[in-house]
């Protein structure tokens, strides 16, 4: 929703105020605890921890039932849309995220015990599906397949668009380019994750949800326009072409799973067939990405 309104407001020259750019820099980060969350805990069952998977969607779920709260939706929230969002934030937005940051953050240790320091795990993922920076960058995969390769590269930092030139946090990049590293940036972005929340969910600026009119009719100017974010699986692109009406000529994503699936080509050409189950696992990979 973020990508798309983004290039819209961009074609139109639309200009947002502080409330709506600290409202979805947070619900973007919640999205990313909460995708993340989901990884680790299929992860785990992937590679035969099916602790994990239970883990990781009772804490998942915590959070969906914020989210819920705002968007009215657990999966597909169409919450963000150009000028804005659909609704203002709940009334115990505030006080439930903090809540969850204080549940959240030494969880993130133990899932640590639990599963990364299992030394079945680790024998499953150190030294398995490498993935040099120069691989990785051939293939055009972005996040943390990219990152875990030793490229630090995040539209947040790169590219900072909403809040995020108004807060600190590190973007973290892996050394082996082995499915360990790329476990192991995901850990890592939850705890930046949370550090991002708490430096904005005190100071959400006073104003409007939306700068426009509710249902208001948009008009994609003539020519062509691109936009991208960092989701939690990489570079979301959109490339919108407007004639001046109401639908644009041509809309086309660009979609991180897409090129990070490629990347098995050349990781999955050695090593055991039993590997490709933590090589694609370690990828994050959301199908319907990739087959639409």
């Amino acid at each position: 929703n973020w990508a798309m309104s983004m290039a819209v407001e961009k074609a139109m020259n639309i200009e947002l105020n502080d409330r709506i750019e600290v409202i979805r820099t947070l619900m973007a980060e919640l999205n990313r605890v909460q995708s993340h969350l989901l990884w680790w805990g299929v992860l785990g069952m992937d590679l035969g921890a099916i602790t994990a998977f239970f883990y990781g969607f009772r804490d998942r779920e915590k959070l969906t039932d914020i989210l819920e709260k705002t968007t009215g939706a657990r999966l597909t929230q169409n919450y963000i849309q150009p000028g804005g969002m659909r609704f203002d934030i709940h009334k115990d937005f505030v006080e439930d995220v903090k809540g969850f940051i204080k549940y959240m953050r030494p969880l993130i240790d133990e899932y640590e015990t639990l599963l990364g320091g299992n030394v079945i795990f680790q024998e499953r993922m150190r030294g398995v599906g490498y993935l040099t920076a120069e691989e990785a960058l051939s293939y055009s995969a972005t996040g943390p397949t990219l990152r875990g390769s030793g490229v630090p590269y995040d539209l947040r930092k790169v590219e900072p668009y909403g809040a995020y030139d108004r807060v600190e946090f590190s973007v973290p990049v892996g050394k082996a380019g082995d499915c360990w590293d790329r476990y192991w940036i995901r850990i890592e972005e939850i705890r930046q994750s949370l550090n991002i929340i708490e430096q904005l969910i005190d100071n959400i600026p006073e104003g409007k949800h939306t700068v426009l009119k509710p249902a208001a009719k948009l008009k994609i100017p003539k020519g062509s326009t691109y936009s991208q974010l960092e989701t939690p699986r990489g570079v979301l692109g959109v490339f919108l072409e407007g004639d001046g009406t109401e639908k644009p000529v041509r809309t086309h994503f660009r979609s991180p799973s897409f090129n990070n699936l490629w990347t098995i080509v050349k990781m999955g050409s050695t090593g055991k067939l039993a590997d490709l189950v933590a090589m694609i696992s370690s990828l994050d990979l959301v199908i319907p990405d990739i087959d639409r």
